[in-house]
């Protein structure tokens, strides 16, 4: 072969990957795992930053805190993480997947009863009264875990779990869509996510004292702690979820 086609052929194989879209794209795409009663918080958080940041593609994955864990542990691609409560984020740090000098505490919540039938239901007493009761796996998911520390707390889990009354949801927001179309008498989601039903009502307000402080936690992955686009967008998120947290009725740390 002629040297100068050699040296062409070598000239076009070196510098073509260099020019793939693909590579550019792969640059800014910043990809997150967030706890599912997270998702409006982190849409607008996304949508503005992404008005002022054109070459940055955000790739949000919503779910169980606990889900998205272990996909992490799996091996699925995270850069940042958020969980909805300390269990979760700790798992990952002691699974060396979390820079624990990037943790930071987005925002409070806390825990209500919703359905569609107002006032059938004066205290967390009267449950036994309802057939079925939608609630967030306590396995995996946070919401979950707090009603059931708060039914524990009151003798009433295993009553109820045994009677055959408990409804388990992958997420919250799937507890709360139970609770919605009415394929349960009542569901236990957080009170930020009450806002969503269309035909379902808050019934009662779990008292803060049968549970855990409701608090979310934001952490760069190892892999994420590494790139400066993820670096940058976590700033932006330190800086400006404050207001937005606030908006979506979660307490801002702050």
């Amino acid at each position: 072969m002629h040297a100068g086609i050699v040296f062409i052929i070598f000239a076009i194989i070196t510098i073509a990957p260099l020019h793939s879209g693909s590579g550019l794209v792969n640059a800014s795409e910043i990809r997150l795992s967030v706890a599912a009663s997270m998702t409006d918080v982190f849409k607008n958080l996304i949508g503005d930053f992404t008005s002022t940041h054109e070459d940055f593609k955000i790739l949000p994955n919503f779910g169980s805190s606990g889900g998205l864990a272990k996909q992490i542990t799996q091996g699925a691609p995270a850069d940042l993480y958020v969980s909805a409560n300390t269990k979760w984020m700790d798992y990952l740090i002691d699974n060396n997947q979390i820079e624990a000098e990037t943790l930071h505490t987005l925002a409070h919540n806390s825990l209500v009863l919703v359905g569609r039938e107002a006032g059938s239901i004066k205290s967390l007493a009267d449950l036994n009264a309802m057939k079925r009761i939608g609630i967030g796996s306590p396995a995996s998911v946070p919401a979950g875990q707090y009603a059931k520390e708060a039914l524990t707390k009151l003798n009433l889990y295993n009553e109820l779990l045994q009677a055959g009354k408990l409804v388990m949801a992958k997420d919250v927001r799937q507890a709360l869509i139970y609770a919605d179309r009415g394929e349960t008498n009542g569901s236990f989601v957080y009170k930020t996510d009450a806002h969503l039903a269309r035909n379902a009502d808050i019934l009662l307000e779990v008292p803060t004292q049968l549970y855990s402080t409701i608090s979310y936690r934001m952490a760069l992955t190892s892999a994420g702690n590494e790139r400066e686009e993820v670096r940058i967008f976590y700033d932006y998120i330190v800086e400006n979820s404050p207001t937005i947290v606030n908006r979506y009725g979660f307490r801002s740390p702050q």
